[in-house]
């Protein structure tokens, strides 16, 4: 039985199909953390895009 921790509130939790949460423990825990990358809490280090390059490239491959 594989175990992890629950990323919101540090809880053990069996990652198996039974959890329907994981890797949280509840739907509460999942939402709390789903509220924590909407208000930009959570962010993935990178460097930021540059709006117009990034315009420009998506219509070029439109083409």
């Amino acid at each position: 039985m594989n175990t992890v921790k629950c990323p919101t509130c540090k809880k053990i939790v069996t990652w198996d199909n039974e959890n329907p949460w994981r890797p949280f423990c509840s739907e509460r825990c999942k939402l709390i953390d789903l509220g924590e990358w909407a208000a930009e809490s959570h962010r993935i280090t990178g460097e930021t895009a540059d709006h117009y390059t990034v315009q420009n490239q998506g219509e070029k491959e439109s083409h």
